[in-house]
């Protein structure tokens, strides 16, 4: 519940205009509009490069879309912009498995724990991602 509040700060950390186009990229990604999301996000960036969570967004956008090298680069931006933002990380996490990068995947995820270590399933998915990762302990 924590997660979800201070998840809903960050989407309303922008001036009026930025918040209103966040907004309606969240609408249209609820929509599964993720093309017109993007363009959205990519507005707001505009307005606000220094604000992560465009930055953020827009990365699910463009993975939702396909473009997974963008949603990198972009996933890039938020974290190099809040290296705490535990969302990002788990974004990275997921783009990470999709790519079948397991140790970036692991990293991501270990950094995310460091952050909130109470995740729900946490440690769970951690051994996972080690095992993928690194092999079986055994």
């Amino acid at each position: 519940m924590l997660e979800a509040r201070i998840e809903h700060l960050w989407l309303e950390a922008g001036s009026p205009a930025v918040d209103l186009l966040m907004s309606r990229g969240m609408r249209e990604m609820g929509a599964g509009s993720a093309s017109d999301a993007e363009l959205d996000f990519g507005a707001a960036i505009a307005l606000d490069p220094a604000n992560p969570e465009p930055w953020h967004r827009r990365a699910i956008a463009r993975f939702d879309s396909g473009d997974t090298l963008g949603a990198i680069a972009d996933i890039g931006e938020a974290l190099q912009r809040e290296p705490r933002n535990f969302a990002a990380l788990d974004t990275l996490t997921r783009l990470s498995e999709a790519s079948e990068d397991w140790n970036g995947a692991y990293a991501a995820w270990q950094k995310k724990l460091e952050i909130d270590p109470k995740t729900p399933g946490g440690e769970e998915k951690l051994k996972d991602l080690r095992r993928r990762a690194l092999g079986d302990d055994t």
